[in-house]
């Protein structure tokens, strides 16, 4: 794990922070701290006091949680440009999921007491929190519905449909893996290889390299999601 300085010139990639001044971002930069990560570091783990909030520069991370017999269930995703622990710049609690890195990734960190001071002291950026907010939580409401799911191909299905819902092209860019799935969805990295096999037997699913996976029949997916055809 390396360690680096942040400059104005880096915070300014990341869409949240647009709203500050220059001078808010120079005074920023002394609250923050950039790092290298390898694949599955752990960069909050829950109840954990939460005293920063991460932006992810390069790569992949993933919120995760623990079922009572100690099995990993994904909760989301953070891409390039995103961020997370924002839900302690309200409620000033512990972190309430395990943050890791799903990739190679680069994040820094910022204080989240000095975040919370421009926060409050900047309404175009508690109102972009809050909407963020407000989205993070009807996407974990979605993933609840679908772990209500019982039938596992229906699960998957699902799953995809929603990943997919923002693509005006159906397609999923840098898609999660098989055993990514497997834990966003409760089941077995096997379960879920076999049904992308027979996806893509019945031409519902193909790849464009590693990095694309294309959804050629959405409505189909939509229709074995909702029980309406077998798969």
């Amino acid at each position: 794990m390396q360690t680096n300085p942040v400059t104005v010139e880096l915070l300014r990639t990341f869409p949240l922070l647009n709203s500050l001044s220059p001078q808010q971002l120079e005074e920023l930069t002394l609250f923050t701290e950039l790092k290298h990560l390898n694949r599955r570091a752990i960069i909050y783990e829950t109840d954990q006091p939460s005293d920063k909030l991460f932006f992810l520069f390069e790569g992949r991370l993933q919120g995760i949680d623990f079922t009572i017999d100690g099995r990993e269930v994904g909760l989301f995703f953070v891409e390039k440009g995103g961020y997370c622990g924002e839900l302690a710049l309200f409620d000033q609690q512990a972190y309430p999921e395990t943050l890791i890195t799903t990739v190679k990734s680069t994040v820094i960190s910022v204080n989240i007491q000095k975040m919370r001071e421009l926060a409050f002291n900047t309404p175009i950026l508690m109102s972009e929190l809050g909407e963020r907010l407000a989205g993070k939580v009807r996407l974990l409401n979605n993933q609840r519905r679908l772990l209500a799911i019982g039938d596992i191909p229906q699960r998957v299905c699902a799953q995809l449909v929603l990943l997919a819902k923002d693509s005006s092209v159906n397609s999923i860019s840098h898609p999660p893996t098989h055993q990514e799935i497997a834990i966003m969805l409760n089941t077995s990295r096997e379960t879920v290889t076999r049904i992308f096999q027979r996806l893509s037997t019945k031409q519902l699913i193909d790849k464009d390299g590693a990095q694309t996976l294309i959804i050629k029949d959405i409505s189909a997916l939509q229709r074995i999601a909702n029980g309406e055809l077998p798969l």
